[in-house]
């Protein structure tokens, strides 16, 4: 329940601390400011400049906002079924970070000693 909330709140940060920061805490950061200034940019007249609150604009920025969440909430749950199944024998992470290379592939630097 904490890190959902957590992700709620500031999804690029729980993805850094309950996740790993090099799997997609940039570009969910990308998604949770750019809903951040849509919500103040929105309170303060939106794209048009009036005098009034854009309502189009603030739900745009609550749309980000949850894709943020959703995408931090997601990442964090693949993150952690990696922790508990680290060679993928199950295969139910779609983030499993490791790749066994097949037995018929050569390294590339031999291929390239080979030339010299």
């Amino acid at each position: 329940m904490k890190r959902n909330l957590f992700a709620l709140v500031a999804p690029p940060l729980a993805v850094c601390r309950y996740g790993c920061a090099s799997c997609c805490a940039a570009p969910i950061g990308v998604f949770w400011i750019t809903g951040i200034v849509s919500l103040v940019y929105g309170y303060f007249g939106g794209p048009l400049g009036g005098d009034h609150v854009s309502w189009a604009t603030i739900g745009l920025g609550l749309v980000l906002w949850a894709i943020a969440t959703v995408w931090a909430i997601d990442t964090i749950k693949g993150v952690e079924a990696d922790r508990r199944d680290p060679n993928c024998n199950s295969k139910v992470s779609n983030l499993c970070r490791i790749v066994r290379p097949r037995v018929d592939e050569s390294d590339p630097f031999d291929e390239i000693k080979k030339f010299r």
